[in-house]
């Protein structure tokens, strides 16, 4: 899989914002934000569930990998999905080594491991989070 990922039994705007709340915890912000429900009924007249993607950075990772190989950024920001999928609400995170992988810099590789475990820990806050609010 090249996705870390949880199923919430919260609202869709309730998932939202618990998730930029765990990911601004762990060091993360969001740079650019894909509203693909609206984009596709703006674009093509197509109804199409809620679904979001959120392109998030944790700043000093993202200084480590240009500083080591400055192509690398083709793969920044990471990319968070937010979408219903049959009445539940799902989040998924690109995995960093995953994603990172294709570079041959063994530094590469460290950094994208340390950016997958702050992730882990991210959507372990969203759990908590989620749990706590209900």
């Amino acid at each position: 899989m090249y996705t870390i990922s949880k199923q919430l039994t919260t609202s869709f705007e309730d998932a939202e914002e618990l998730i930029r709340a765990a990911l601004k915890q762990e060091g993360f912000g969001v740079l650019t934000e894909i509203d693909v429900q609206k984009t596709l009924k703006q674009k093509l007249d197509i109804a199409y569930k809620q679904y979001k993607i959120l392109g998030v950075c944790n700043p000093s990772l993202a200084y480590k990998a240009l500083t080591e190989e400055q192509e690398i950024g083709a793969f920044l920001p990471c990319n968070v999905l937010i979408y219903e999928n049959s009445g539940k609400i799902n989040v998924s995170i690109l995995k960093p080594t995953s994603a990172l992988g294709l570079s041959a810099n063994p530094q590469i590789a460290i950094i994208a491991k340390e950016a997958e475990l702050k992730l882990v820990k991210v959507l372990k806050i969203l759990v908590s989070k989620e749990r706590s609010s209900q």
